[in-house]
């Protein structure tokens, strides 16, 4: 179990089909998925351009896809309750976005000064057009900042499971969805492009980028599991902890890499290591505070100063 039971759920908050247009450069995936064009291939056997600019083999034919106005009305249907987000992983999605629409948007203001904006929240089956071109399970779920919106195949959990070796059950299903809307905190606050202007290695803009995002995940857990709000987590257990760690360990980019190459190259790194991303993410958990997620100041990414021992 992961959400409070008597949680009401809004599916207004997220989409179920209807693509974009546009062409961007879509930015790092929880898992690893495509940041920079860089290593969606290598994970997972996909040419990352033809994501990005809208190219490879059309999966799904038009006349077999659903309506938009009838998917999102089974959502609507289906998933209510926080009952119905701990029994299907779309629902527990739905209640994940209100969950971080809610923190972010109560934490963002205090924090910043300025207005939090939602992020555009899509989850599909198959085959999906963003404003950074295709989106399908293969390149796993992704932030686009040209349409500032969250691209998630629900499927795609059963890949962690098969492909990473991930338990993949609820609060790692939700530290993925938390890292992506990470991303859109970043483009709020301008970051984001530092991961295109210093796109490469153990040191680099995107492996800080994509740190923070797990840092701010950690600091999303850290207050959704405190009493109120209208969805809330239950009491984050030690087993539920463990598994969120292990979906941030198994996509390190040197877990990875020794995984498809026989040896890490950090030299290449666009994510950081595994203990890396475990770490940031406990710094969040830990300290629920957007001060100590600064990883473009830390000297040290293997040690973040919030962490407690």
């Amino acid at each position: 179990m992961s959400f409070n039971d008597n949680s009401r759920l809004d599916t207004s908050q997220v989409g179920s089909g209807g693509g974009r247009g546009g062409r961007g450069v879509a930015v790092g995936g929880g898992l690893g998925g495509i940041i920079l064009l860089v290593v969606a291939g290598l994970l997972f056997g996909q040419d990352g351009i033809d994501m990005v600019t809208g190219g490879g083999q059309q999966q799904q034919q038009q006349g077999s896809i659903t309506s938009v106005e009838e998917q999102d009305r089974e959502l609507a249907e289906r998933c209510q309750t926080g009952a119905d987000a701990d029994r299907y992983d779309d629902c527990r999605q739905i209640a994940t976005v209100n969950s971080l629409n809610e923190f972010w948007g109560a934490y963002y203001p205090e924090a910043t000064g300025e207005r939090y904006q939602r992020p555009g929240v899509m989850l599909y089956e198959g085959v999906e057009q963003s404003g950074c071109g295709q989106a399908s399970a293969a390149v796993g779920p992704f932030y686009c900042p040209a349409d500032t919106s969250v691209y998630l195949d629900v499927g795609f959990f059963d890949q962690m499971r098969e492909s990473f070796g991930a338990s993949a059950n609820a609060l790692a299903q939700e530290y993925v969805m938390a890292h992506e809307v990470g991303h859109h905190i970043q483009n709020l606050q301008g970051n984001l492009g530092i991961a295109q202007q210093d796109p490469q290695g153990a040191d680099s803009g995107a492996v800080r980028v994509e740190l923070q995002a797990d840092c701010y995940a950690g600091m999303w857990a850290h207050h959704a599991s405190q009493p109120g709000g209208s969805v809330s987590l239950e009491p984050i257990t030690t087993e539920q902890l463990a598994d969120a760690l292990n979906a941030a360990e198994v996509i390190g980019d040197d877990r990875i890499q020794e995984t498809t190459q026989g040896r890490a190259n950090p030299e290449s790194f666009t994510h950081g290591s595994s203990a890396q991303r475990q770490a940031w993410f406990l710094t969040g958990y830990q300290t629920g505070d957007i001060k100590a997620c600064d990883t473009f100041r830390a000297r040290n990414l293997d040690r973040p100063a919030g962490m407690q021992s």
